[in-house]
């Protein structure tokens, strides 16, 4: 009763074994069976039915079939031991030891002896000979055809036809019986090279596609990190500079008296609240870019920082009108911009111009005070990613991204999206329908939302990048009551 349980028990560990298994997993097992198979059926029916003549010809056939058929069944063993690691070997994954062929090579030397003496003694002939012989190769051939090259393989198997039929034509076999054992020979190698190569070879394939698709599953993990980590570093880069200006505009307020730093921190606590309604949507993937909320923001921000501001085109077709993903791409590039003329050089005057042409949009950017920077970000806080990030999103598009010194004094950012670019986001993905500004964000303040990034732009937590793209994108926001330049922090 207890091996009944038993047996029954071990029969359903082999039957959750294969359920747990996927379906790649579940050939794999299915080929190389079938694959072991092949030798066992070979071993038992013709390997082992010729032997039954050896039974009427006297005690030395009977012990030189007995000695074979011990041989058969251990190269049998080997062979269904060798095929994983053979396997390995043709996937690449492992080389196959040497070691483990020496003693199938051994056996496969006695097994012929003991055919060639069968022959000899009358042990073995007519049609039994010819299917001792097709069994002959075959538990050794088929893990060996996975281990070496074809021409290899072929080459090695004429060698043992010639030798076989060689010792066979020397000890009286007749000629039709020979005739038969070569034939017999062909077969079996074309048997087994059709049969074990095209089978790894397929495994193989569907391994390598396997592979193909976990590595395109990571990628797609590491691609959305990456789009989240840029989305959090653009929006809490503008929000944190529009909060630390304020914050420090309310400190000289404070310090002078004046009540309109109690103005400045109530700004600075709604900035802080519509940048989490930006953090929520950057973690839900909504955000799409207003433009024209986006201008007036950067207009009040560097307003407030006491750069004067021009802004021609927003209400014409090239603002307004221009298709919604257009919008966002530019959204975005005007953030960026106005961050970086906040953070670097030291600007008086920012113009930004919109134009449209017959099959594009065209953004401008400039702002003066760049002399004493560098304009391509090599210093400042490490290099950061919004020349390479702003590119990347107008790619996505079809769109393109200039930024350079003009003159001694100016800097210019150009960007121009197409307006074929109307049924994609920035990020080159659909633009979900939502509003520009996030719930509750007041006009003016953070909370509009962006264009979803293009997947792959790595994120850096400062920018280097002199007035033009930079870390972040600028904050919208209404102009100060009481502006003071001189309540900017230093190192603008």
């Amino acid at each position: 009763m207890k091996g009944l349980k038993g047996v029954i028990g071990r029969v359903r560990g082999w039957r959750r074994s294969w359920h747990e298994r996927s379906k790649l997993q579940r050939i794999d097992l299915y080929t190389r069976v079938t694959l072991s198979s092949i030798t066992w059926l070979f071993a038992v029916s013709w390997g082992l039915l010729p032997l039954s003549e050896a039974l009427d010809e006297g005690a030395v056939a009977i012990a030189l079939g007995a000695a074979f058929l011990v041989a058969n069944i251990a190269q049998s063993v080997l062979s269904s031991r060798n095929l994983t690691p053979a396997f390995d070997a043709y996937r690449g994954l492992a080389p196959f030891p040497p070691g483990r062929l020496r003693l199938p090579a051994a056996l496969q030397v006695a097994m012929t002896g003991l055919v060639v003496a069968l022959a000899a003694v009358g042990g073995v002939r007519d049609e039994g000979l010819v299917l001792l012989v097709l069994d002959l190769p075959v538990a050794f051939s088929i893990p060996y055809v996975l281990i070496v090259p074809v021409r290899t393989f072929l080459l090695h198997a004429a060698a043992f036809s010639v030798a076989g039929t060689a010792l066979l034509a020397a000890v009286g076999v007749p000629g039709g019986q020979l005739f038969g054992a070569v034939v017999s020979l062909v077969v079996v190698t074309l048997l087994v090279l059709v049969s074990a190569r095209p089978s790894a070879w397929s495994l193989s394939v569907m391994w390598q596609a396997e592979e193909a698709r976990d590595m395109q599953a990571r990628l797609a993990v590491a691609e959305e990190r990456l789009r989240f980590g840029r989305d959090m570093h653009d929006v809490l880069g503008r929000n944190l500079s529009v909060i630390a200006l304020k914050s420090e505009l309310a400190v000289e307020l404070a310090q002078r008296g004046n009540p309109a730093a109690v103005d400045q921190m109530v700004e600075v606590q709604r900035i802080a609240r519509a940048s989490q309604q930006e953090v929520r949507d950057v973690v839900r993937g909504y955000r799409e870019a207003d433009l024209p909320t986006e201008l007036m923001g950067a207009r009040g921000v560097l307003q407030a920082a006491g750069i004067s501001v021009t802004v021609e085109g927003a209400d014409g077709p090239a603002g307004i009108g221009a298709p919604a993903a257009v919008q966002a791409a530019l959204g975005w590039v005007v953030r960026e911009t106005a961050t970086n003329v906040l953070r670097h050089g030291d600007p008086r005057h920012c113009s930004i111009r919109l134009a449209r042409t017959r099959d594009a949009v065209v953004l401008e950017v400039e702002n003066d005070g760049a002399g004493a920077a560098d304009p391509l970000g090599g210093g400042g806080d490490g290099g950061g990613s919004g020349l390479a990030g702003l590119r990347e999103r107008l790619g996505a598009l079809g769109g393109t991204l200039t930024a350079g010194p003009v003159g001694d004094d100016l800097f210019r950012v150009t960007a121009t999206v197409p307006l074929t670019a109307s049924g994609r986001g920035a990020g080159g993905r659909t633009v979900p329908a939502r509003a520009g500004r996030a719930p509750g964000a007041p006009d003016g303040l953070p909370g509009s939302g962006g264009p979803l990034p293009s997947e792959g732009q790595p994120a850096s937590s400062g920018s280097g990048e002199q007035p033009g793209p930079g870390d972040g994108p600028p904050a919208p926001s209404t102009p100060s009551p009481s502006p003071a330049p001189s309540a900017l922090p230093e190192e603008r």
